[in-house]
């Protein structure tokens, strides 16, 4: 990776999130712990109690050096954030940072990054179906359509394809294993460009994981747990992330179904109230310090009283497989 050794340590769009649901007090819950950066930066900021939820127990354990000093101000819960509704209710702001956590990606043995050679495995709870079972299992138009719906990944066939031809031969393993083969595939990258690699990785971690159905289930969890003038702040790192938490936002800003080819749609309660009507990046000073900013977006909106919402996943942009996989 190109990040700086201590990116880990840097929450990304933390001054402009802070700055966004000011003042901070009452009980926040971080979704998304990691290293806990969020949640730090709440408490500092005057949180009375942040409740930090994490999918990976390595999370907690990595915390336990400092977590103390804060007392009962902090509390952790090792689950998902499509669940955060059953940890907590009436919460004063929820924080989702739906990045792969620095961490994650730094140690080889968790199969995340096609740097570093380490098992294929991409399992954020270390548990369940791994990047590998998928790679070595699934059929050729299913592993097609993982790659380029969560990817965007333009050769999706083409790669499939060699995959399913190569294990025949011998199952992959490793990261290093996957990577070369794409690498070998792929035209040769010029200066600048990511890594061949780069779209397919990301397609099979958000496959092994649900991430777009944990973040549908993340915001509809949120929208239920935040009592009214809650405060929910979303950063995500790619366009597909940031178009689910547009369009959710927009569809619980009041109008349901409007567009220009249907005028005639109805008002309907708003469940929240937009605090950013465009997506926040990181300033110049953000990318001097952390450059793995450079791709973050942070969106905030604020409940209303109104009662949840109904979600149509298919009008937030939400990839679908073709045969109903996740």
């Amino acid at each position: 990776m190109s990040d700086p050794d201590n990116a880990p340590h840097i929450p990304v769009l933390l001054r402009p999130l802070l700055k966004a649901v000011a003042p901070v007090s009452g009980v926040w819950l971080d979704g998304t712990f990691g290293a806990g950066g969020y949640t730090r930066g709440l408490l500092a900021a005057g949180a009375d109690k942040v409740i930090g939820v994490d999918r990976d127990p390595l999370a907690f354990e990595m915390a336990k050096p400092w977590a103390g000093e804060y007392g009962d101000r902090l509390e952790m819960v090792q689950g998902v954030f499509s669940k955060l509704d059953e940890y907590a209710s009436g919460l004063d702001g929820v924080v989702l940072d739906l990045g792969v956590s620095s961490m994650q990606l730094d140690m080889a043995e968790r199969g995340f990054s096609f740097m570093k050679d380490g098992p294929l495995d991409m399992r954020m709870s270390q548990a369940g179906p791994s990047a590998a079972d998928i790679v070595n299992t699934a059929s050729e138009s299913d592993l097609a359509d993982i790659l380029f719906n969560y990817g965007e990944e333009r050769a999706s066939r083409k790669i499939a394809r060699a995959i399913v031809k190569d294990r025949e031969v011998q199952p992959f393993t490793t990261t290093l294993q996957l990577a070369g083969l794409i690498e070998r595939l792929m035209p040769r990258q010029k200066p600048g460009q990511s890594h061949p690699a780069t779209r397919s990785f990301q397609a099979l971690r958000i496959a092994v994981n649900d991430e777009y159905g944990e973040l549908v289930g993340g915001l509809e969890a949120a929208e239920r747990a935040l009592k009214p003038g809650g405060k929910l702040a979303v950063v995500t790192f790619h366009s597909i992330e940031d178009r689910m938490v547009k369009r959710f936002f927009q569809s619980r800003a009041g109008k349901s179904g409007g567009n220009r080819y249907a005028p005639e749609a109805h008002e309907t309660p708003a469940q929240f109230e937009l605090v950013t009507r465009k997506a926040v990046g990181p300033d110049d000073l953000e990318l001097a310090e952390n450059p793995r900013a450079r791709s973050a977006k942070l969106r905030v909106a604020i409940r209303t009283g109104a009662p949840a919402g109904v979600t149509d996943r298919k009008q937030l942009g939400m990839p679908m497989l073709s045969k109903g996989k996740r």
